[in-house]
């Protein structure tokens, strides 16, 4: 799995790739990560990515000149590299699709994609109509630029990569079955204010510390975004006793 970054700062995923667990997916290449320097394609002596917006307004455009030679390039490289398979190529606004897990999943288990990481006022739209594929959007708030979302999608591929995490990890994540996650505890079994960790998980009964967990994720998830609940519902994913406890809860 190969991912290409267009982005006039490189220097910014130098820490994500060398630090924290994801590092695993970088070090034993499951994921492969190219950053390409967008002024490397200028065709100018000042390097110039941008100019100002046609019909005027304030800020520049990035332009589309460089942006597809850095797209050709990406793509010569892949090729040369044995690369059969077209990939996404995804560019970062606030129009597009929101990111979610299910995008997360779909690319962990494809070949790749392209980011293209847009700066200022955005990117000439003619490259976006003539070359990108996949639109996403982290939420409803700009950044100032994709690289701060790229980062999002390489850390929640990586996570998903297999050797990256613990065994059956991210299958307990947040979103992995459509609910949030419940809460978790460690040691000490009590604080010094003498607030204790839940009974039921010092109990060692495998079964009703399961189903104390699934009640725990319903709960959170019925509360803090019942929207989920309902997605689950239609997608067959609650059972009679899902059902139940959701019956019995006071919401």
């Amino acid at each position: 799995m190969r991912f290409d970054v267009l982005t006039l700062f490189p220097e910014l995923f130098g820490p994500h790739l060398e630090h924290g667990v994801t590092r695993r997916a970088y070090t034993t290449s499951r994921m492969q990560v190219r950053l390409w320097q967008l002024r490397d394609f200028a065709d100018d002596a000042y390097r110039r990515i941008d100019d100002r917006p046609f019909g005027g307004g304030p800020g520049m455009v990035m332009m589309a000149g460089p942006l597809e030679r850095g797209l050709a390039a990406v793509m010569h490289e892949r090729a040369g590299a044995g690369a059969t398979s077209a990939v996404p190529v995804v560019h970062f606004t606030p129009a597009g699709r929101r990111l979610d897990q299910a995008v997360v999943t779909e690319l962990a288990q494809g070949p790749g994609a392209i980011l293209i990481c847009g700066r200022y006022e955005g990117v000439d739209q003619r490259v976006i109509d003539r070359h990108v594929t996949l639109e996403l959007s982290l939420g409803d708030y700009v950044l100032s630029g994709g690289e701060l979302a790229a980062l999002v999608v390489l850390d929640a591929v990586a996570r998903l990569q297999p050797g990256v995490l613990s065994p059956d990890s991210s299958q307990h994540d947040s979103f992995s079955d459509g609910l949030l996650e419940g809460p978790s505890y460690t040691r000490p079994e009590v604080l010094s204010d003498g607030t204790p960790v839940p009974d039921v998980l010092l109990s060692g009964h495998h079964e009703r510390i399961a189903r104390w967990r699934r009640d725990r994720s319903l709960e959170w998830t019925a509360r803090r975004r019942p929207d989920l609940i309902e997605r689950a519902r239609s997608a067959g994913r609650l059972d009679a006793r899902d059902e139940a406890f959701l019956e019995r809860l006071i919401l």
